[in-house]
């Protein structure tokens, strides 16, 4: 017969203490995060210049609201996409529409991922460790119920720190526009660095592109970002309202 090993009163935890919490993967990485801080504020807004091989992709300031539900891009042309909850406005009309709602929905999404893991209609698999030079990551594969945003058949594998808990990187596949199984011939991957604590809050302020495969990881490096002026803020009540003389863009 198994001998039982003598425990205090309540596994140890004192006379109707509760105990402690056993935060998962994702968990994990929001409270690393300070998601609770984050959600309470209403809206953030940051400069983004992001560069593919060297040419410049995407620059201006991207303004939402915590919870990803309406998101604004002012590009330094001046030209201006919102996303109202419900629709995609450009202005103005003749403003370049190629990749404008993929440049709504994307680059707030990889600013915002820390704070996301766990939102309704998020499915994890946990997966074995993977190396990023020469240090071990925790990983494990975030994918998504269907309906769920513009692309629920996108997945990522997501690298945790092992020593702060902080989003490290994440792969993932594009599936917007093109079908899942041709999405998945080319995997790409997200490394987050240069951490800042805003309003107690950590948010990376260097992003870098790379390829990647489940196989040798991380490949050559394809892009880089820089976020700057980090301001959380109280918008307007017009501030995600679409333009005059927009025009809305279905895909």
């Amino acid at each position: 017969m198994e001998e039982k090993i003598p425990v205090e009163p309540d596994n140890g935890i004192g006379d109707g203490a509760t105990p402690p919490k056993v935060f998962s993967f994702s968990e994990n990485i929001e409270e690393a995060h300070n998601k609770t801080a984050f959600m309470m504020k209403e809206a953030v807004s940051f400069d983004i210049n992001l560069k593919f091989r060297g040419n410049t992709r995407l620059e201006g300031t991207v303004s939402m609201t915590t919870n990803s539900s309406r998101v604004r891009l002012d590009n330094v042309d001046g030209s201006v996409l919102v996303f109202d909850g419900e629709n995609v406005y450009i202005n103005p009309v003749s403003a370049k529409k190629e990749g404008a709602r993929f440049d709504i929905f994307t680059w707030q999404y990889f600013f915002a991922m820390p704070f996301k893991l766990t939102d309704p209609g998020t499915v994890w698999e946990k997966l074995e460790p993977k190396m990023i030079d020469s240090t071990t990551y925790d990983t494990a594969r975030l994918s998504f119920e269907s309906n769920v945003g513009d692309s629920p058949d996108d997945w990522y594998v997501v690298y945790k720190d092992p020593q702060t808990n902080r989003l490290k990187a994440a792969a993932y596949i594009v599936t917007f526009g093109q079908k899942q199984e041709k999405a998945e011939e080319d995997p790409h991957a997200i490394i987050y660095s240069d951490y800042k604590s805003i309003e107690n809050v950590e948010i990376a302020s260097k992003w870098s592109f790379h390829n990647w495969n489940s196989q040798d990881g991380f490949g050559e490096k394809l892009g880089e970002a820089t976020i700057s002026n980090i301001n959380f803020f109280s918008p307007e009540n017009d501030f995600f309202k679409a333009p005059e003389n927009s025009e809305i863009i279905k895909k």
